[in-house]
């Protein structure tokens, strides 16, 4: 049997395509439950958090319902920007009681250190406003997120915009921070097995 290229493979996956996959231990075909729902995707940031609702249905069709950039001027103290954060995570999750789970970018490798605390201090808030609502959270790295919606793990940004609008099937281009956080949900929504 031929090999397939990954991007074959995502192409097929993202169409619904992908033939069932063989247990090698029983021979038979192994039922992975895809993954339905609507999903918060977050890119974290202290002066720019990208926030996305978005729904995945089970024919592989995403809808984005709400997006929407959290800014932090540089004026602004790093406890008051922390807290805009979180408010703006908590009252996104107030549009739906549908939300099943809510996902992060994951910290990219830095070299220095104090941004390497306030990158965290800001996931920190964004995450602990979906854990209150007890919502299962799940964090991906840059490198798969680009790799599920682009099928490239080094995709530009450029690159990743322009394939979250042809996910979403949307004809105006999103603010980066936002275009982010819909890879983020994106990814999971395809790459998730329940």
């Amino acid at each position: 049997m031929a090999r397939k290229s990954s991007r074959t493979l995502w192409a097929q996956k993202l169409t619904g395509k992908l033939p069932a996959v063989k247990d090698a231990a029983w021979g038979t075909d192994k039922k992975v439950k895809k993954f339905e729902g609507l999903v918060l995707g977050i890119d974290p940031s202290l002066r720019g958090t990208g926030l996305a609702l978005v729904s995945y249905g089970k024919n592989g069709e995403s809808k984005l319902h709400k997006s929407h950039t959290v800014r932090n001027s540089s004026s602004i103290s790093m406890p008051k920007c922390l807290a805009k954060i979180f408010r703006a995570v908590d009252e996104m999750l107030e549009l739906s009681d549908e939300i099943n789970h809510v996902v992060l970018e994951q910290t990219i490798y830095v070299q220095n250190f104090q941004t390497a605390q306030i990158l965290g201090a800001a996931r920190g808030a964004a995450i602990s406003a979906a854990s209150l609502r007890d919502l299962p959270i799940f964090e991906y790295p840059p490198l798969r997120i680009k790799q599920a919606v682009v099928g490239y793990g080094k995709a530009s940004k450029d690159q990743v915009i322009k394939m979250v609008m042809q996910h979403l099937r949307h004809p105006d281009p999103l603010p980066s921070d936002e275009a982010d956080a819909v890879a983020v949900a994106l990814c999971h929504a395809m790459t998730w097995k329940g």
